[in-house]
């Protein structure tokens, strides 16, 4: 089970080859994967976003389980924010990760790297 960040979604829609090579096989399986409703907000919020783009992007959040951003939440990304100095978008990701108990996919393993119990896989 995998928790997508924004960069992981974006670099696949640019059709980075280990993006699309990890993101196709996962996408292809039976496991479920989540994004953040943080992520959801990032990728509809680029000022340069195409109608093709835009449609893209809701093609690929119809596959994934959007996961909102509650009470939970929220006090885990805020212990993670104070504790390890991250942004707050980041660890908003990274909370939901440890949520939904899954492996956070990633091109940005440094701005995770610090929080120990975050399984992380780079792209």
């Amino acid at each position: 089970m995998y928790t997508l960040d924004t960069n992981a979604i974006i670099y696949y829609l640019k059709e980075d080859e280990k993006a699309v090579g990890f993101l196709e096989d996962a996408f292809a399986g039976l496991t479920p994967i989540y994004i953040s409703s943080i992520t959801e907000v990032e990728l509809f919020s680029f000022s340069t976003l195409t109608f093709e783009e835009s449609s893209q992007i809701e093609n690929i959040l119809e596959t994934l389980a959007i996961i909102p951003l509650d009470s939970r939440i929220a006090r885990i990304a805020g212990s993670l924010r104070r504790q390890y100095k991250i942004k707050t978008a980041d660890s908003v990701v990274a909370a939901t990760a440890m949520f939904t108990g899954t492996t956070l996919v990633t091109r940005n393993i440094r701005d995770f790297q610090k929080i120990p119990h975050l399984s992380l896989h780079k792209i």
